[in-house]
């Protein structure tokens, strides 16, 4: 995903000379490409995220269209006054991206996971949260974030992610996708889950007989209420799938909304466990301990809807 995005950034400054992008002191050799084409337009601000953040807001507000880009801890938790205050405060057009989001970064361990950034950054007024499916659907991400004028924040993978989308979506603000009908269970996926998921709605349904609707949840903030209200009527289960802690994340924004509505299914939050992880791996083997793998979504899914009510 990351190759995607320095390709489609570029493509932007291209595009629309307000665009500029500011590094976290990383992927300087990724960017070769936007700064040969337009140098004027890329800055590296070093290790200092919370300065970089402050000089994004200042120029957001000067007119510019700054995306802000480095490893996904590093660009939320370590300057969140800083998006707090500068950013979402201002209201500052600034588009926060954070490479390797949830277990991108197993083998480096806890400091570089992120499962806790769609929480912190959707409780701020204004700010819209995004979790891409894949590369060509943060493409689209990117166009719409530019677009609406708004703090952004948009957390990506690393790099070899399975693409899911032949090509680039209209991404619409606000709006789920639903990516096969079913009935009965609808799973909402944020993110790079979507294969796993996919995968785990297939089981279920060779072990049920119950077809499953996959949706890409992929825009957490604002939620397309207009489909959950009509989610919560339809089905008896919705599962959501994160990469990201139970607390505070889509399956809280999920349930949230629907305790608010007249009908109530059965919600499944699918995530990471409220600790730390203190082990090191891949981010299949940290996915598959935390059961987000498709055996481990399938499980969860089936044990929840054979719980006596």
């Amino acid at each position: 995903m990351r190759n995607a995005f320095a390709d489609e950034v570029r493509k932007l400054a291209t595009e629309d000379q307000r665009v500029v992008l500011l590094s976290g002191d990383i992927g300087n050799r990724l960017f070769d490409g936007l700064r040969g084409d337009n140098p004027a337009q890329f800055m590296n601000c070093g290790v200092a995220e919370a300065n970089m953040m402050g000089v994004a807001a200042g120029m957001a507000l000067c007119g510019l269209r700054p995306v802000v880009y480095t490893i996904t801890p590093f660009t939320t938790t370590r300057c969140y006054e800083q998006i707090r205050v500068d950013v979402a405060y201002h209201e500052a057009p600034v588009i926060i991206v954070g490479t390797g989001a949830g277990l991108a970064y197993a083998e480096l361990g806890a400091t570089h996971h992120s499962l806790e950034d769609l929480a912190i950054l959707r409780c701020l007024p204004g700010m819209q949260v995004f979790a891409p499916t894949d590369a060509n659907d943060l493409r689209g991400t990117l166009r719409a974030a530019i677009k609406s004028d708004r703090p952004t924040y948009i957390r990506i993978g690393k790099k070899g992610e399975k693409p899911y989308f032949t090509e680039v979506p209209e991404v619409a603000i606000g709006k789920f996708r639903v990516l096969k009908p079913g009935a009965r269970i609808a799973l909402l996926v944020a993110g790079t889950l979507i294969h796993e998921a996919a995968a785990a709605a297939e089981a279920i349904t060779a072990q049920t007989g119950i077809t499953c609707e996959l949706v890409s949840a992929a825009c957490i903030k604002p939620l397309d209420e207009a489909y959950l209200a009509d989610a919560a009527r339809r089905f008896e289960v919705l599962v959501t799938v994160e990469e990201h802690g139970v607390t505070g994340g889509l399956g809280a924004a999920v349930t949230e909304f629907v305790s608010g509505q007249p009908y109530r299914p059965l919600i499944v939050r699918i995530g990471t466990p409220d600790a730390f992880m203190h082990d090191l791996g891949t981010q299949e083997w940290a996915r598959t301990q935390f059961g987000l793998d498709a055996e481990g979504i399938a499980k969860k899914v089936l044990t929840a809807i054979k719980a006596p009510n």
